[in-house]
């Protein structure tokens, strides 16, 4: 039987080591716990058990949900044609290009192929939430477009997933219309619920937040589908009050990335292995290659033609390149319903986590626009 209190300061003090680090060399703590996350996945004896999945997992719902959560429906209408253009291209573009890649040239069948082009068509809305906190960026306009045209790719990606391999029963048709009715009556039974129960030391909005979420998630589990899915339905339709109640939103940003999303972070790093990188090194290349190229065409005409100025441009194309959380749960729906089989599974994650790192290094170093104007 492993010794869970040692297994978890391990994991705790990769989270520390990520720290110092972005402290001393300024790049986002979400990119470094996922290169320490790595290196303690490939040299340490750390093991992914049951409560760190758990962890992780929750980890990457609510980074979700506050992302949702930032996305303000002012900006989705004032800004309609930057969000959804840039966020329907970026979805669009790699996902046909990794398709075509895998199917074509990598010899894939059709519905691997499938699994590859959904994989690689997202935007890492945990990634670019957790710098945009840091940097600040999720006050600047530009930053809130970013986020709303996250959320488009995003959703591109979750109907692709179930126009292709959906399975349509009663548990599906339960999940959407619970969810449906959620999202309907949520706006409305928050604020008075805040109102009447709020303020006291027990944080009882927080745990009704929490009730909600893993609600939904379990929802969308018996469902067969991913419990991050509604998560961010959640966080959008709360976005207005969570305007109104910064505080709170504080509160939950300071739990979140103190406690879960370290786990998040770190057990993705942890899943790319060195051994795979080297014997299929070539094809993660290629795959990451596709879908930075792909993301480009999509995205940074655009940009430019709505004017986000040269840096802002390139920023925005960078950030909408990262790929991480839907990346990997499509990848693994792939795997754990036999589509594509371990060694694809590999690839397509390390490939995902690889887009997660590099685009936003660069973007971090090279590109980051003023925040009062677009450069």
């Amino acid at each position: 039987m492993e010794n869970q209190w040692l297994q978890a300061a391990m994991w705790m003090g990769l989270a520390l080591i990520a720290i110092f680090l972005s402290v001393r060399i300024a790049i986002s703590i979400a990119l470094l716990e996922i290169i320490v996350g790595m290196i303690g996945g490939n040299f340490l004896p750390l093991q992914r058990t049951e409560w760190l999945a758990f962890l992780a997992g929750f980890g990457s719902i609510i980074l979700t949900f506050l992302a949702g959560a930032e996305v303000e429906p002012q900006i989705l209408k004032r800004k309609f044609k930057e969000s959804v253009g840039i966020g329907f291209f970026s979805f669009l573009m790699p996902f046909l290009g990794a398709m075509a890649y895998a199917y074509w040239v990598a010899g894939w069948t059709f519905p691997q192929a499938a699994i590859a082009g959904i994989s690689l068509s997202t935007t890492s809305v945990a990634i670019v939430y957790a710098v945009m906190i840091e940097t600040g960026y999720n006050e600047a306009e530009l930053g809130k477009i970013i986020l709303a045209a996250c959320f488009i790719t995003d959703l591109g990606t979750v109907l692709a997933l179930g126009v292709f391999f959906a399975k349509y029963d009663w548990h599906l048709i339960i999940f959407i219309i619970i969810t449906a009715i959620t999202l309907w009556l949520l706006p409305k039974f928050t604020p008075w619920f805040f109102k009447n129960f709020g303020g006291r030391i027990s944080e009882p909005e927080t745990k009704f937040i929490f009730l909600v979420l893993f609600g939904l998630g379990g929802l969308a589990l018996t469902a067969k589908s991913e419990a991050v899915l509604p998560a961010y339905l959640v966080g959008m339709v709360l976005a207005p009050f969570f305007v109104q109640n910064r505080i709170f939103s504080q509160r939950m940003r300071a739990t979140a990335f103190s406690i879960f999303t370290p786990f998040f972070f770190l057990m993705a790093g942890s899943l790319i292995k060195l051994s795979v990188i080297w014997s299929s090194g070539f094809l993660i290349f290629m795959f990451l290659l596709v879908k930075m190229v792909a993301k480009f065409i999509g995205v940074l005409p655009l940009a430019k033609a709505f004017k986000f100025g040269k840096k802002g441009s390139m920023y925005t194309t960078l950030l909408m390149s990262t790929g991480l959380t839907f990346g990997t749960i499509s990848a693994l729906f792939g795997y754990t319903n036999n589509i594509i089989n371990q060694e694809q599974y590999t690839i397509l994650v390390t490939a995902v986590i690889l887009s997660g790192v590099v685009p936003t290094i660069i973007a971090q170093m090279w590109f980051q626009p003023g925040k009062n104007n677009n450069e």
